[in-house]
Order: structure tokens, then C-alpha cells, then sequence
């Protein structure tokens, strides 16, 4: 008696069909992991997750400096004169913001494979100031001792002595070295993630008004 029933026929069509699905299945999966690793690996993507990593930093501090303040206040009183100089060395830290960089302070040039970034100000920390290396002279000790002329003389060169530190670290030199410090150093944190992904770019840091 000869079996009529289809099942024997279908089988091997069953199994053809299941093995291309798992072919096509598979190649999906391959599609799909490429095209994440391509994205992965876009210019664009990899700024991007720089950019993150420098905001959850918050603060880089790419230089700091130690400067000398020399001042001297005097008081006149009955005729007589008291006169105090302060020596105070302090040092102060500039920072650079990074929590203020956003998306839109980044061009990237597709074209040229270039990517700019535009920075905020620095700021300026301090001073701090190394008790242990003041020094004072003084003169006039008559008035200094009958009077509060001292306690007034002292104000007066620690208010004046904090905002010489201040003004001597606004000056043209240092500012061109952290600028320079903190370009380099932001720089280096873009260029090197692009670097490790196999994309040859050139970056650029400048402060706005540049």
C-alpha cells in the first residue's frame, strides 16, 4: 500500500524554508552590528561623546601661577606718621568652565575634517595665599602702638595686596599662557578619541572674539 500522505514532500521544503530564514535572520544581524559600528564610529558621534566626557569633568584647570604682591599703606595722625609694607605671594588657578561647552560651540567640517571649538572665558580662582611666606616692615611705632593705626594699615594691605595678585594674573603674558594651555588641552580631548577611531582631524580651540 503505497503512502499518498504530502508530509514526506513538505519536510525538505520546511527545512529550506527555515534555513533561509535563519540565513536572512543572520544577515540582518550582521547588517545591523555593522551599521552600529559605522555609527559608532562617525565623526560626529565620537565629538559628541567627548563633548560629554569634558561637561561631566565640570572644571579644567590647564594652568596656574604664583605672583608676588608689594604694598604699602600709610596713616597720618597728631602730626605723626605710621607706615606698613606687606609682602604676600599667592597663587592663583585659572579655569576653564567646561559644564558652559554645548553642541552648538563645535563646527565639524566634513568636507575638510576639521573641528573647531569655540571656548567660554577662563576664569580666575584665588588667590590663595601662602601664609607661612608673608612679610611685613613697618614704621612709625608710636602711632602703631597708641592708636588702632595698625589694625587700619593691615586692611588697607590685604584688600590692596589681594587685588595686585589679581591684577597681576589678568596681565597679557599669563593670560596668553592659560589660553594657550587650556586650547591645547581641550584640543587633545577631542583629537584623541577622533584619533583612536581612525579619523584624521584636525582640531582647533579658540576663545570667542579670536
Amino acid at each position: 500500500m503505497t503512502d499518498s500522505s504530502p508530509a514526506p514532500r513538505l519536510l525538505p521544503r520546511l527545512i529550506l524554508l527555515a534555513a533561509a530564514a535563519l540565513i536572512a535572520l543572520a544577515a540582518w544581524w550582521a547588517f545591523s552590528a555593522w551599521r552600529d559600528w559605522q555609527r559608532g564610529y562617525d565623526p560626529e558621534t565620537v565629538v559628541a561623546a567627548s563633548l560629554q566626557g569634558l561637561q561631566e569633568q565640570n572644571v579644567l584647570v590647564p594652568f596656574t601661577a604664583r605672583y608676588v604682591a608689594v604694598v604699602t599703606s600709610t596713616q597720618t595722625r597728631l602730626g605723626l606718621e605710621a607706615k606698613k609694607t606687606l609682602i604676600m605671594p599667592g597663587t592663583v588657578r585659572y579655569e576653564l568652565d567646561l559644564g558652559r561647552l554645548k553642541q552648538s560651540d563645535l563646527d565639524w567640517d566634513g568636507a575638510t575634517k576639521a573641528l573647531t571649538v569655540t571656548l567660554p572665558p577662563l576664569r580666575l580662582a584665588g588667590p590663595e595665599i601662602d601664609i607661612d611666606a608673608i612679610s611685613e616692615f613697618r614704621d612709625g611705632v608710636i602711632l602703631l602702638t597708641l592708636t588702632d593705626a595698625e589694625k587700619t594699615l593691615d586692611a588697607a594691605n590685604r584688600k590692596a595686596a589681594q587685588e595686585e595678585l589679581i591684577k597681576q594674573a589678568k596681565g597679557t603674558t599669563p593670560m596668553r599662557l592659560a589660553q594657550g594651555a587650556a586650547r591645547t588641552a581641550v584640543e587633545q580631548s577631542f583629537a584623541m578619541p577622533l584619533k583612536a577611531a581612525g579619523i584624521d582631524a584636525k582640531v582647533s580651540a579658540r576663545f570667542a572674539g579670536e
